[in-house]
């Protein structure tokens, strides 16, 4: 892991994803690279046009280096390797736009999650980020004076989900030191046996050396609910999910458990791409 990437609206919300970032890079030795995408109805430019060519760009770029120069003098950030950058596109493209060009390695964002016709109709762009990008998502809820993470749980239904997502998963235990909680949720739309849960999660981990993991089969209402009540009783510090992507329709009927849990955790939650 050598570059991190922060989208920052300058909003208590991104600061407590800048200080995750610090930690993280203070101690694996990362590239921070901070950035303010500027939403702006640039469709009046002609198509020769530079979006630095209108007067409400320069003024919003120059509001945005001053926030920059205040978030850059904090403590926190003494010391470390950051690159920050002001770019005119719509939010979810910008950031990952900016992931292929500098070969991001771990997203992370802010959040405060959304309920109801909120969550509904608007979204947010955490939400678009988490099902859209390629590149592992952290998303952050609240401060963390020290981010630590010990007990990672790591839900699946070991069936659909690509094993490429559980290496990622290892890989980052492994960066922390951590045990995996390897989870499959039951629901009553949904049950399965423990024995044949058993089998199907020890088929989809074979091969993977790492062996610092526990498996768990959790039975609850929803799998929603289960990822979270389990990672409640054993105090997780981390909930990694595969997302699968979904666009349009399908993802407005379906819905999306990543991005349920991304509004509804209380804890922070990692999403990785299938």
């Amino acid at each position: 892991m050598k570059t991190l990437l922060v989208p920052t609206d300058f909003s208590n919300e991104a600061e407590n994803a800048v200080k995750v970032a610090a930690q993280l890079a203070r101690y694996h030795d990362c590239e921070i690279i901070l950035l303010n995408m500027l939403e702006l109805p640039l469709n009046q430019l002609n198509t020769t046009g530079s979006p630095t060519d209108l007067p409400e760009a320069v003024y919003f770029m120059k509001l945005a280096h001053k926030a920059f120069e205040k978030v850059l003098d904090r403590d926190y950030l003494k010391g470390l390797k950051i690159t920050e950058m002001v770019d005119f596109n719509e939010v979810s493209t910008g950031i990952l736009d900016t992931c292929k060009k500098h070969n991001v390695d771990l997203i992370i964002m802010g959040s405060h999650g959304s309920e109801g016709l909120k969550e509904l109709f608007i979204g947010s762009n955490t939400e678009k980020i988490v099902r859209t990008s390629n590149t592992p998502v952290l998303v952050i809820k609240n401060e963390h004076a020290h981010f630590d993470i010990n007990e990672f749980v790591f839900a699946s239904d070991f069936k659909n989900d690509n094993k490429e997502t559980y290496k990622q998963a290892v890989k980052l235990a492994e960066l922390f030191r951590a045990k995996i909680h390897l989870l499959y949720v039951n629901t009553p739309s949904n049950f399965t046996t423990t024995a044949t849960s058993k089998v199907r999660i020890m088929e989809f981990i074979e091969g993977n050396t790492f062996s610092n993991f526990t498996i768990n089969i959790y039975n609850d209402d929803t799998v929603e609910k289960g990822i979270l009540n389990f990672s409640k009783i054993i105090d997780a510090d981390l909930i990694g999910i595969s997302t699968h992507g979904r666009q349009g329709i399908a993802h407005f009927f379906n819905g999306s458990i990543s991005e349920d849990l991304v509004n509804h955790a209380k804890r922070p939650v990692i999403t990785f791409k299938i």
